[in-house]
Formats: structure tokens, sequence, C-alpha cells
């Protein structure tokens, strides 16, 4: 019920409507869906708040110590994080086989499990169509966070870097140009 009242980039997810948690995961790691991340937290936590304690707890386990975290879609403008412990989650996360097959996805259609409602996926990540070889990882923007972008890129050597933009004015651009210098730049 409050996953249909989010606002932001959603799905539409319909009042009533069950989809899978595959799914859900599909929409908020594709097409950053603010109604799919409200619906996973109720359903893993029985409520945003419980789901927020718990997205705490994991952040200090992982030893992100500048973060702090007031609801799972980042909506509030409350949520605190530093480009540091960005890194730390970003590698925390990649190593997820789901979510690394996923965040490479530029599209895909999923449906609710009557098959009543389908949602059009479309990934966010603009440089997953770009000349650089993109794995993905995920982009975000909020009024006061900016635009936000934190990408895994492999150069040619089959080396992978995983970049963080925070409160970019053009982040798929600066994306471009870290990766670009620091494939040149090391070894």
């Amino acid at each position: 019920n409050n996953a249909t009242k989010t606002p932001g980039s959603k799905i539409w997810l319909a009042q009533g409507e069950k989809i899978t948690v595959e799914n859900l995961l599909y929409a908020l790691l594709i097409e950053s869906a603010n109604d799919a991340a409200i619906a996973l937290a109720e359903h893993n936590s029985g409520s945003v708040a419980t789901f927020v304690q718990k997205m705490n707890t994991k952040a200090r386990a992982l030893n992100l110590l500048s973060t702090s975290f007031n609801n799972p879609a980042g909506l509030d403008g409350q949520d605190i994080s530093t480009a540091y412990d960005l890194t730390l989650l970003g590698h925390y996360a990649y190593a997820k086989n789901f979510i690394r097959e996923t965040v490479i996805t530029k599209e895909l259609t999923i449906s609710s499990i009557n098959e009543q409602f389908n949602h059009k996926l479309t990934n966010t990540n603009q440089l997953l169509k770009s000349y650089l070889s993109v794995l993905g990882l995920k982009t975000g923007t909020t009024p006061l966070a900016g635009e936000c972008l934190i990408s895994i890129i492999k150069n040619h050597q089959g080396n992978n870097i995983l970049t963080v933009v925070l409160s970019s004015p053009a982040r798929y651009q600066e994306t471009k140009i870290l990766a670009e210098w620091t494939f040149r730049s090391y070894t």
C-alpha cells in the first residue's frame, strides 16, 4: 500500500498487485524504482522503519562509518554517505551474482504473478551504451544529493575500476573522464 504512494522514479505498482521479490529487485536495480524499494522493505521487515534499522546495522557491519540511512529509496534527503563508503558498498554489492548480472541489463519487462500487470524496465545508466566497457552498478538522483553514479568499468587489459561521482551536473561525462584518466595513469 505504501509503495503505490511513493514519489519519484517508479514502475507504478498497482494497489494489491502481487509481484515476486526477484522482479522487485529488477525494478529497483534497473529502473531505480522507489515504489519497488518500499515494497521490498515492507516485505523484508514488515515496515520501512524496521528495514531502515536493518540497513544501518548492515552499514556498520560493512564498516561504512560515515553512512546513515533514513529511507530505503533515499527519498527524504536525510541519507548521508561519502564517496569512500559508497566505494566499499559498491564493491560489496558487485560481488553478489544477482546484482552483477542485473545492473548490466539495459531493458527488461517484468510481470505481476498473475501476469495482469507488466512493467517495462529501462536502465537509467546511460554509460551502458557508451564506448567504455561499463559493467554497471547504480545511478541515483535526489534534489539534495544531485546526480550520482557508481560504476564498474573494465579496461582493455581486463582490469576493473570502481568510480563514484556525487552531486554532479554531468555524472556520465565526469565518470568517463575519471575512467579514462585512471586507465591512462595506472597499470
